[in-house]
């Protein structure tokens, strides 16, 4: 894994917590749902592979 790897995923999932508020705003509510549950998967998938990512660097120092 690559920083750049790793912070992409965060980065998407910013982008869809941003769609999901702007959708909500306006009222509609499936995208805004649609957009959260992504931008909440992604969050998942950046905190996993954060901590193997730190793991892996531990791993790797010692």
């Amino acid at each position: 894994m690559n920083k750049k790897g790793v912070t992409s995923w965060l980065i998407w999932a910013l982008i869809f917590l941003g769609v999901a508020i702007v959708a909500g705003i306006f009222g509609f509510g499936i995208i805004s749902g649609v957009s959260f549950t992504i931008a909440k998967w992604l969050a998942i998938i950046f905190v996993i592979l954060f901590i193997i990512s730190v793991i892996a660097h531990t791993i790797k120092r010692a």
